[in-house]
């Protein structure tokens, strides 16, 4: 399945507590729960960004997530190679 990174610019979200940014994941969750074919990965948290990692069938099903939950979904990028330090960019 495909797997894309998407950038949701979210102002301040880097200094979310803990309370909301359990209120953001549970929301995610319950979209989630209706869309069987879209995975969350995981999410990296900057300042004022979410940096966020789905697997899904195509880049409409991780905007339809975005528009039932009420985030912003600004870049939506599909990922067309994995690189690391082992894998030399094979």
């Amino acid at each position: 399945m495909p797997r894309f990174i998407i950038e949701r610019n979210i102002p301040q979200a880097g200094d979310w507590s803990d309370e909301e940014a359990d209120d953001v994941t549970a929301k995610s969750e319950e979209v989630l729960a209706n869309l069987p074919d879209v995975q969350w990965q995981l999410s990296y948290v900057v300042d004022d960004k979410l940096y966020c990692v789905y697997d899904a069938p195509d880049a409409e099903s991780v905007n339809e997530h975005a528009r039932r939950g009420g985030f912003p979904a600004d870049k939506v990028s599909e990922v067309r190679r994995i690189i690391d330090p082992t894998s030399g960019g094979r």
